[in-house]
């Protein structure tokens, strides 16, 4: 089965985009080129699965953030080296 746009529910395809997020601090913002997306031609939403966000914000938590420039691609922030093993504040899972 295939990717089904959670907006519409018509059939999307895996595709990136850049996206911005904010730093667990909340010091500044940082741009995360060539993320994993969900893009619907139906609906023209792009955006990211819940899955690809956690996986953003616990990188983001585990990481020194300081070593993170403006911008920085989406394989770039999920090779850095992290200073926990897991975030341990995330008592989802």
């Amino acid at each position: 089965m295939g990717i089904i746009c959670e907006w519409c529910g018509n059939p999307g395809e895996n595709g990136e985009n850049s996206v911005y997020w904010e730093l667990p601090d909340g010091t500044r913002a940082i741009q995360i080129t060539e993320t994993p997306a969900v893009v619907c031609d139906t609906c023209k939403m792009v955006y990211q699965t819940d899955e690809v966000t956690k996986e953003i914000e616990d990188q983001l938590f585990l990481v020194d953030t300081k070593k993170i420039g403006k911008s920085i691609s989406f394989k770039e922030l999920m090779a850095m080296p992290r200073l926990l093993k897991r975030n341990y504040f995330d008592f989802t899972s």
